[in-house]
Order: C-alpha cells, then structure tokens, then sequence
C-alpha cells in the first residue's frame, strides 16, 4: 500500500446554497467551506482553479470574442442561407461543432452555441487547448504542468467520457497504485439543474447518485493507499430563472447596425460590447442605462473581480444582468432554461463549496482559484511520502537479494 492519495472530486456546480442544507458527503467530508466564485462561466471558473490565477491573469474568461482577423469560421459563414428552422435545432448545432472542433483541432471544449451564421465570422475562439492537460492555459501553468515538471504520476478525467466512465478509470489507476494524485471531474450536476432549476427532487437524487459512486471509490482506494487526502468541490451554484430579458431586441431597435457600428457577443448572463465609433458607444450605453434588469460594471469592479483587460479583448463594455435573470434569446441559446449562473460573485447562488476529511480547511482558502494551493501542497506532500515508500521498498529488496 502506498502511504497517501490526495483525492480532488470536482462537482461541476454544486453550490453552497445548493448543499448547505444537505448532508451531502458529510459521512466522508465532515468538513465544509464557502467559496467566491469568478465573475464568468466554466470557461472561466475551471481555467481558475486550475492555475490558482483570476481571469485578467490566465486570459481564459468567455468563449467568444470580436476578432474578425484571426476568426477560423469564415467557412461557416456559407451557412447563413439555412433556414433557421435547421440551424436553430440543438442537434445541429451540436452536430456542426463536433465537425468544427475535429476540424480545426481544438484540444479544449468547444461548442458553436447560437452564433448566427451570417456574423459567425466576426469571432474568434478562445479555448482551442485544454485546460485540463499541461500546457493547456492561454497563458501561464496550471496544475498538472505542476505535476509533469515535477514527475508526479496523476489521474485526470477526459471530459469526453461519462461521468460514470471517468469513476472507472480512476478506480482502475487507483487499483494499480501508479498514480500519487487524482482529479476526478463529474459535470453532470451542471446539466441536470440547468434543465429542471435547482429546486427539483432530481438534484437530491444525483447528490445521492455521487455519495454512492464516492463511497464505492473510497472502499477500493482504502485497500490500496493508508491515507485519503479527501476534496470535494465546486466551481459555482446556480439560479433559478424567474425573468426573461430580450437584450438583442432592445439593441436591434437603435439606429445602428452590426458590425458597421459595433459588435455584441450576447452570453446567457452578460452583454459585451465592441464599438466602431462615439455615436454607436452612447446609444446602447443609453439604452443598457434604461434596462434595469441588470447594469454596466465600472472599470473598478472588473479590475476587483480580476476581469479587466487592458486591450478590452473580451469586450469595451460589459452588461451583467441580476440574479435570475436570463438573456434570451441570446447567442448561447435561442430557448429558456430552467436555471443559470454566470452572474455577480457576491450573489447568493453563485458561491462555490469545498468539503474535505481533513481537520480544517486553511483560511487563506476562500475563493475557487485557492483551491490550486491545495492540490499542489497535497500533491508534493503525497509524492514525497510515496517516494520514500517506494525507496525504501526497492533498498529492502535490493538487500535480499543480495543476501540470497
């Protein structure tokens, strides 16, 4: 048996409102904390807690973003002559972004969402690598250019698998004891409360659905490691939607028109802006003032959520709507859902959790990118432990050999 296995199971969305209230994993992760989350989506909360760094820092923070000059979609844009009745449909769109991602060799996730066909090629995408592998950032490491540079064997789900497939395949490196830490990534909670809202009985039952994967991996990895370095975590919760907000249709309605004056990217939560010129910059910057579902966030708040970027690349103007409020149609989908997140860090569902079987979590852990200083502290803890073990087995061998 080898001495130490840190254990990091991310749970895709499960928030602090969502189990604060619940015994989820509390009989193997006694030990609970909330966490602020980052302003943004996955694409910006998972490269977070990957490298330990805030958005303004990584550069992974929304999907896409005005860049006609380097857009590889212009061969898309043949598409616009589609009847929308075919390109609105979510199984074409899926089919079409898995030809595009093999096609353009996109390591990271990908999905063409509600992009209309006739501007597709005005963006560009900004996560073609992975950052669930090394070298995966935009910019700077990440936790397993960690491990690699310093030779720790780990585990890491393929986010192309299911989720019950990835607890397979732990179980299977766990079993062979190669690995000295492990990351596990379940998203499927996200899905489930994005279609039926985080009120539903279906969330207790995946919760339960997790406690029992969790214990069955906890009962294989206590015959083949001493000690369970336990964490269970999120990235953010989610909101109910109770308002619908039709944005595009109160933009449209300018005197302005797309991409003359100004470019937009609606996302599901936020509103970012391009402008070609003052006129087109005053007009939605008046109309976004009389749109009281949500508001403009000022330089100042961006640069405290480490979200403002210097060359404005994700967006000059950055519209962010309340709790519950979703933007719809938008160019993430063209339908309601049931819940989203993505809004402000400070409200109420957007709070991720960590739960751990360790006596205390550190109090310089309150945000999802601290969660790095954990992994790397367990991480090099393990491996030091098991380096001596497995030192200290091979130098016994090696002397009864020599004996016999």
């Amino acid at each position: 048996m080898k001495p130490i296995l840190p254990l990091f199971i991310f749970v895709d969305a499960c928030g602090w409102e969502i189990i604060k209230d619940d015994p989820f994993v509390r009989f193997c992760a006694p030990e609970r904390k909330r966490l602020t989350s980052v302003l943004g989506y996955s694409s910006a909360c998972v490269p977070s807690i990957l490298s330990g760094r805030w958005p303004v820092e990584h550069r992974n923070w929304s999907y896409f973003v005005y860049d006609p000059a380097h857009s590889p979609f212009a061969g898309l844009r043949k598409l616009r002559w589609l009847p929308r009745a075919v390109t609105s449909r979510r199984i074409f769109r899926r089919w079409l972004s898995q030809r595009t991602k093999h096609r353009l060799g996109f390591r990271g996730y990908f999905d063409l969402y509600n992009i209309a066909f006739e501007h597709i090629w005005l963006y560009d995408f900004t996560e073609k690598k992975s950052p669930l592998q090394p070298n995966g950032m935009n910019r700077g490491q990440n936790i397993f250019d960690f491990l690699a540079a310093r030779r720790i064997p780990y585990h890491v789900s393929a986010p192309e698998n299911s989720e019950e497939g990835n607890l397979i395949a732990l179980t299977r490196d766990i079993q062979s004891e190669r690995i000295d830490f492990a990351f596990l990534y379940w998203p499927g909670l996200d899905g489930l409360l994005h279609r039926v809202g985080n009120q539903s009985p279906e969330v207790g039952l995946k919760l339960r659905k997790y406690e029992s994967w969790i214990e069955r991996l906890l009962a294989v990895a206590g015959q083949h490691y001493q000690d369970i370095h336990l964490y269970i975590f999120s990235d953010h919760g989610m909101a109910n939607c109770v308002e619908h907000l039709d944005l595009r249709s109160k933009i449209e309605a300018l005197p302005l028109k797309m991409p003359r004056d100004y470019a937009v990217v609606y996302d599901s939560t936020m509103a970012r802006f391009w402008f070609f010129d003052e006129r087109a910059r005053k007009l939605v910057t008046d109309c976004l003032a009389r749109t009281p579902q949500g508001r403009i966030l000022a330089d100042s708040e961006l640069a405290e959520l480490g979200a403002l970027f210097d060359d404005r690349y994700f967006g000059e103007l950055i519209y962010l709507v309340k709790e519950g409020v979703l933007i719809v149609p938008s160019h993430m989908g063209e339908r309601p859902i049931c819940a989203m997140h993505g809004y402000h860090p400070n409200e109420k569902q957007s709070y991720a959790v960590v739960c751990t079987n360790q006596p205390q979590i550190p109090l310089e852990v309150s945000s999802i990118p601290d969660m790095f200083k954990l992994m790397t502290r367990e991480a090099e803890v393990a491996f030091r432990h098991n380096y001596r073990r497995q030192t200290a087995t091979h130098s016994a061998a090696s002397l009864l050999e020599q004996n016999v």
